[in-house]
């Protein structure tokens, strides 16, 4: 899974990045409000696990949940923070937060609760999700139009599962090439092709071209 941590105490940091990349995740690191706003702008992660006072801000964790809440962000939020007042806690899950862990913590809870909120994506993964005539079958990674099987390529699959997912997020078409080529190319041109070749499968308007670059074209 993919990961963004957002904390800036390095003795904090650290050690829950190394527990993190040993399960298994992706996990992008940022110390303050900006670069976290970067990371998430070039792509979007699983799960956000974000202090609450960063250099920028007392609040900076809330305002971040705040606005990745306001762009689409759909996966879960877990706060880690000192601030334990139940004001706190409330203002967390009011604005946008899933979970909520109180510093110090065990590093082992942390763990877990990452694991259950973890598990939330894997089962909205594994269901189907439906946006008018378009249809995507998480399970086997099939397509319907319309009621009529589609073919697609794991690409093109790939590309349109993410876009169903997150309907009112609009992609960049870096950030696409990073979800779903990885390092196997480096040619945002391919993406064009791709949503080309979705267009000609499906309907012209399943991908819709957007200032900043692609969403669903199908309204939620």
């Amino acid at each position: 899974m993919r990961l963004l941590l957002v904390e800036d105490e390095p003795n904090i940091a650290r050690p829950v990045l190394r527990a993190l990349e040993a399960q298994g995740h992706q996990v992008r690191h940022a110390a303050d409000l900006s670069t976290a706003r970067a990371l998430l702008a070039e792509a979007e992660p699983d799960l956000m696990i974000l202090d609450v006072r960063l250099p920028e801000s007392e609040d900076g964790g809330f305002i971040l949940a705040k606005e990745a809440r306001s762009a689409g962000y759909k996966g879960p939020i877990l706060f880690m923070t000192a601030r334990d007042a139940l004001s706190d806690r409330v203002m967390g899950l009011d604005e946008g937060g899933d979970d909520y862990v109180v510093k110090p913590f065990d590093l082992p809870e942390l763990l877990a609760r990452v694991r259950a909120l973890l598990r939330r994506v894997s089962e909205v993964k594994q269901s189907r999700v439906q946006h008018g005539p378009l249809e995507l079958d998480l399970t086997d990674r099939s397509v319907r139009w319309a009621g009529r099987g589609v073919d697609l390529s794991p690409r093109e699959y790939a590309l349109l599962e993410r876009l169903a997912l997150f309907p009112g997020r609009v992609y960049s078409p870096e950030e696409l090439l990073d979800l779903v080529w990885g390092e196997e190319a480096s040619d945002p041109g391919v993406v064009k092709v791709c949503v080309h070749h979705l267009r000609n499968k499906l309907d012209p308007q399943v991908v819709r071209t957007v200032p900043g670059g692609y969403r669903l074209g199908i309204e939620p």
